[in-house]
């Protein structure tokens, strides 16, 4: 290496007299400006370099302490400016140590011939026997992943993105491990075969064998006590604590594990959180999170998950093996004790309560309630639209995107949006056809294995024109509200798509809406042979980038369909229409959700309050607590909304009402 010297023979007797010793002296090599007053009780072995160790590191409680290096054995080693190691019980073999570094009090950090450090390990997600095994890497992303594990229908899609993953893994392969800059080691036991980035912290560590942490200075990942770790990445600003295990598994950006959870054969991307409970074969993708020691994530795929205690999901018929999977569509949540028996698909933002045996499908019913009664599977659709809870997970999620660097999955946060609306269209057919095709007496509906009441089937219907209302409405208004226009050629003008890109099916690939045809045509490159791992990621960023381009263009095909006209033909009154309609719509829900919000403030929540006074009492204690209903944050911004809506939509109509045809 360049700018390293041998050492003088008065410096090799300087570390003998300081209890250092070697296998070789002439194969330890050292910067020019070396010294060895901080170098005591070292032996070396193999080939070694040194830097100059002139920092101090001052830790809790004051304490300080020189860089240098004492009480361990180093073999085939390079040790940067800086570094401080103290206490290595046994040895550290075959890494480079990065200026800062701070290694104290542990047992074992090797690397033992080549590794790609958790690179090319095939998890096998879903389907516990596998079937849809999926080889994680460094720069996985949610997306990418999705793809890996759901297109299996696409082979030669699998078989070129196998190859493109498994040529990185193998060129991660070094028979050396990296220790970053100013990472922290500190009383932890075995590390083998693990590649640790710059400001990562590993504190009371028990094991981690065969794996990269992806640590950065702007988001450092940290390793708490008793964690133990096999075969794994975990990508940059994550928390993996309190003697949580973790085998065979991808640990996404801005992800927190801990309190003796436990994860095996999995995927967890952006922002999930996993404490207590367990997972295993499960596709986690961003913001799935299970917070309760009784609850367990099988062999399904879950993104904006919340998972009630006691969850729990059944992937076995004891005929062939544990050989089912099941799907929950982005922001599902659970109830306590909630069961479902896989396979089954369960639709976007539906609440699920109780037992489901009947392997249900009710992916084309977004917003609603799925219902244990008798051993059958009740479906009130849409009934989420008017509920406060699902306002406010909407609000909350990017709240709390933990990510502090480059983003690795394109992440969209809208509630209502292509792929949500196309669902909703599709369940208001399919609950019209029911209707359509019973008679009068019917009071309860069948389709695919649950069932629907009649009154909740006509509140649906409504409910659900209500969103596509609200959604086609304000991707007119945002067009509209802030553009110059004079005349309504000017207006067909401005609302003309640029392209038809956007038209057809939508995807939510774990977190990434996008229209099909844009992800076939990225499919088809990649088939091809024309798109390479930082193509992939630029398309699927680009797209991210480009929804709402891409979305209006649908927007404006649907608008087109309610109209009746192009966008060549229509005219001011068709707008100022859908505006009113808009807002009319928006207003109903939100009045639902202001109502559903008062629900937190009747008579039966205050149950306990003021225990050992009268009525005033109890209320004067519940409000010290909670507050009011009237000064609740999220009631006020429930009013506001109405408010700033109904100010904004009739602001748009009387600009319109001026344009002269």
């Amino acid at each position: 290496m360049a700018n390293y010297r041998p050492l003088l023979d008065k410096e090799i007797a300087t570390l003998t007299v300081f209890g250092c010793s070697a296998a070789n002296w002439k194969k330890v090599q050292v910067a020019e400006d070396f010294s060895p007053a901080f170098i005591s009780n070292v032996h070396f072995s193999g080939t070694v370099f040194l830097g100059t160790y002139l920092k101090v590191f001052e830790l809790s409680g004051g304490v300080k302490k020189h860089s240098g290096i004492y009480n361990c054995q180093l073999h085939n080693c390079v040790v940067k400016n800086d570094v401080f190691i103290d206490k290595i019980n046994n040895y550290i073999a075959n890494y480079v140590i990065r200026e800062g570094a701070y290694i104290e009090n542990v047992d074992l950090l090797t690397v033992d011939g080549f590794s790609s450090f958790g690179n090319g390990v095939k998890v096998p997600v879903m389907i516990e026997s596998g079937g849809r095994d999926i080889t994680i890497f460094n720069n996985l992303s949610a997306p990418l992943a999705y793809m890996l594990t759901l297109y299996r229908h696409r082979p030669q899609l699998i078989g070129n993105l196998q190859f493109l993953v498994d040529t990185y893994a193998e060129k991660q392969q070094s028979d050396k491990g990296n220790i970053g800059v100013n990472a922290r080691i500190v009383n932890c036991g075995s590390l083998k075969n693990v590649r640790i980035g710059d400001y990562a912290t590993l504190e009371g560590t028990t094991l981690l064998e065969n794996g990269t942490i992806n640590s950065t200075e702007k988001a450092p990942v940290k390793i708490g006590f008793g964690v133990k770790c096999y075969n794994f990445i975990i990508n940059s600003g994550s928390e993996i604590t309190d003697s949580t295990l973790v085998s065979n598994c991808f640990i996404g950006q801005g992800c927190i594990l801990g309190k003796n959870f436990s994860a095996i054969d999995s995927v967890f991307f952006a922002n999930c959180q996993g404490f207590l409970g367990e997972a295993a074969s499960i596709f986690a993708g961003p913001f799935t999170v299970t917070h309760h020691k009784s609850s367990m994530l099988l062999a399904g795929m879950f993104s904006f998950f919340n998972a009630g205690s006691g969850t729990n999901q059944s992937n076995h018929m004891y005929k062939l093996g544990p050989i089912h999977q099941g799907i929950t569509e982005r922001g599902v949540k659970t109830s306590s004790d909630s069961y479902l028996s896989w396979p089954a698909k369960i639709g976007a933002f539906t609440f699920v309560m109780g037992r489901h045996i009947k392997h249900s499908d009710t992916s084309e019913f977004p917003f609603s309630y799925l219902l244990e009664n008798n051993s059958e599977s009740f479906l009130i659709p849409a009934i989420n639209l008017q509920s406060a809870g699902t306002v406010r997970d909407a609000q909350k999620w990017p709240k709390r995107d933990n990510r502090k660097d480059s983003k690795l999955d394109p992440i969209n946060f809208q509630l209502l949006n292509p792929y949500t609306v196309q669902k909703i269209l599709t369940g208001v057919e399919v609950l019209q056809h029911l209707q359509s095709t019973s008679n009068e007496k019917t009071e309860v509906y069948s389709y695919k294995n649950c069932k629907i009441k009649k009154t909740f089937l006509v509140k649906g219907i409504d409910l659900y024109t209500y969103a596509i209302n609200k959604f086609l409405g304000k991707s007119l208004i945002d067009k509209l509200e802030k553009a110059d226009y004079k005349s309504i050629s000017d207006i067909r003008q401005l609302l003309k798509p640029e392209n038809s890109n956007g038209l057809g099916e939508w995807v939510d690939m774990a977190g990434l809406l996008a229209p099909k045809r844009e992800i076939n045509k990225l499919i088809t490159a990649i088939e091809n042979y024309e798109a390479g791992p930082e193509d992939i990621q630029l398309q699927l960023e680009k797209m991210h980038e480009d929804y709402d381009k891409l979305a209006w263009s649908w927007s404006c095909q649907k608008l087109e369909e309610y109209w009746g006209k192009t966008i060549e033909e229509v005219e001011i009154k068709d707008i100022i229409d859908t505006i009113e309609l808009w807002k009319s719509s928006v207003i109903k829900l939100d009045q639902s959700i202001y109502s559903d919000a008062r629900k937190e403030f009747d008579q039966t929540t205050k149950t306990g309050f003021g225990i050992d006074g009268n009525e005033e009492e109890r209320l004067l204690d519940f409000e010290s607590v909670r507050g009011s209903f009237e000064n609740n944050t999220f009631v006020k911004e429930v009013q506001n909304h109405i408010k700033t809506n109904t100010e904004s939509g009739n602001e748009l109509i009387h600009k319109l009402s001026k344009i002269t045809q």
